[in-house]
């Protein structure tokens, strides 16, 4: 999947519970932990500007894209 969700790391770095989170977006925890595995095929920006506001992160910082062959964006090896 060319889209890969560090929602994770972003919890870890901010030290904050996957139920916490879960409870003031309004989203259940299963849906979080779908989302958390990039199990999903879409979010709605709203969902994504709340998790943002309580996580004080940039939507960029919780989602990243990877070409076909896993490298991510900008990597080394790139032409350029």
């Amino acid at each position: 999947m060319p889209i890969v969700v560090t929602l994770d790391e972003m919890l870890v770095r901010r030290k904050v519970k996957s139920r916490d989170l879960a409870a003031h977006v309004g989203i259940t925890e299963a849906n979080l932990s779908l989302l958390k595995s990039g199990k999903v095929k879409g979010v709605r920006f709203e969902t994504l500007s709340a998790i943002c506001e309580y996580l004080q992160c940039q939507p960029g910082d919780l989602l990243a894209w990877v070409d076909d062959g896993g490298a991510p964006e900008g990597a080394a090896g790139e032409g350029g």
